[in-house]
């Protein structure tokens, strides 16, 4: 449907989402009363999760990129999970993790070395638990003994966001961990995930950083694996900016606090599409705005750590708080990558990187 005029190939999707399976034709009759022409219209909306859909993260099969997953946290307090979906948005009921206590968000790396070997992981902050799950993938096989505490037991800063980071240097892998609470500095503590040993892998606390502004929390965390760099949403002030590697000189400075305008109310999910090893896009979701806004990953010229919205896209999922983007062709109909944003209507929106992209200032 490439060479079909835009109108057309979203209401050919429209129609065929409305007759697919029953959970998600409802979800579709939703999107359309509330998308405007200028819209970006989802060409996937996954089926519906139990109770509260929360943060996606993205696990590329490098050997068949059609068989690439959609992980999505569901972050009922007794009945949640993490789920995993299909490029066609279908739940993999096998492959699905549940009952889990609170899970917020998610993330996923390549890279770890257990018993020897490299395997792909992802990542749950389990809040109900005060720990990271840590899942072998594809199949989703826990490798965690049950959990890996974090904040030290204490449960007023109960885990929300994670971000995974592998540093080039060593091929050392992180998890920078945000809570429901905390100081105005110090609000991050960031894990060392290796091997426990025995086949599953432990955590251990290597630093404590990021300014908090004191209001709400930080819950949206995005790594730049190949720059080095780790973003947060602070959510009513802005978007902060420190060095991801915990021994860099460096590490305890703040490089930028950058989106404190133009927002409507709270700066949510981040994610980060590269065009090249040091160029490409912030994405971050304007979640009352119904929108997302797109920073140059870059800077501006001879400043790294200016980062100016370029664009601002609404969408149509409602009200996202996490979403992740891939720029690897995962399919005919994802051939420039795939942006997933969660919806409050119990899912995920899939959306067409060629999409996002007509949408760029040229």
């Amino acid at each position: 449907m490439c060479g079909l005029p835009r109108v057309l190939t979203a209401l050919v999707a429209v129609v065929a989402l409305a007759c697919s399976s029953e959970g998600r034709s409802g979800t579709t009759d939703s999107v359309a009363s509330t998308a405007t022409d200028d819209t970006l219209r989802a060409a996937v909306i996954t089926d519906t999760v139990a109770n509260d859909s929360d943060d996606p993260a993205i696990w590329i099969d490098t050997v068949n990129p059609a068989n690439s997953l959609i992980l999505g946290t569901d972050k009922g307090d007794s009945t949640g999970g993490v789920y995993v979906f299909g490029l066609d948005g279908r739940i993999d009921t096998t492959r699905t993790r549940r009952p889990m206590l609170r899970p917020n968000n998610v993330d996923a790396i390549t890279g770890l070395t257990v018993g020897g070997k490299m395997i792909d992981i992802a990542v749950a902050a389990e809040r109900g638990r005060m720990a990271l799950r840590v899942f072998q993938l594809p199949e989703m096989t826990p490798i965690d003994n049950g959990g890996i505490p974090v904040f030290d037991g204490d449960t007023t800063r109960a885990p929300m966001g994670v971000a995974l980071y592998k540093r080039a240097s060593d091929g050392a892998v992180f998890a920078i961990v945000g809570g429901k609470s905390g100081p105005t500095d110090g609000y991050l503590w960031q894990y060392r995930l290796e091997d426990a040993g025995n086949g599953s892998v432990r955590g251990t606390k290597v630093r404590a950083f990021g300014a908090f502004s004191g209001t709400k929390e930080i819950e949206a965390i995005t790594v730049d694996q190949s720059l080095g760099y780790v973003f947060y949403s602070d959510e009513t002030v802005g978007i902060r900016k420190y060095h991801a590697d915990p021994v860099h000189p460096d590490a305890a400075r703040e490089l930028a606090l950058f989106a404190t305008t133009g927002f409507v109310q709270d700066h949510e999910g981040l994610a980060i599409y590269p065009t090249s090893d040091s160029t490409g896009f912030l994405i971050a979701s304007d979640q009352q705005g119904q929108r997302i806004q797109l920073f140059r990953r870059e800077g501006s010229a001879g400043k790294p750590h200016d980062h100016v919205s370029i664009a601002t896209i609404p969408v149509s999922a409602k009200e996202t708080d996490g979403l992740e983007v891939t720029a690897k062709a995962l399919s005919p109909s994802f051939p420039e990558g795939a942006l997933v944003m969660m919806s409050t209507d119990r899912t995920f929106h899939i959306f067409d990187w060629r999409e996002v992209r007509k949408r760029l200032p040229q």
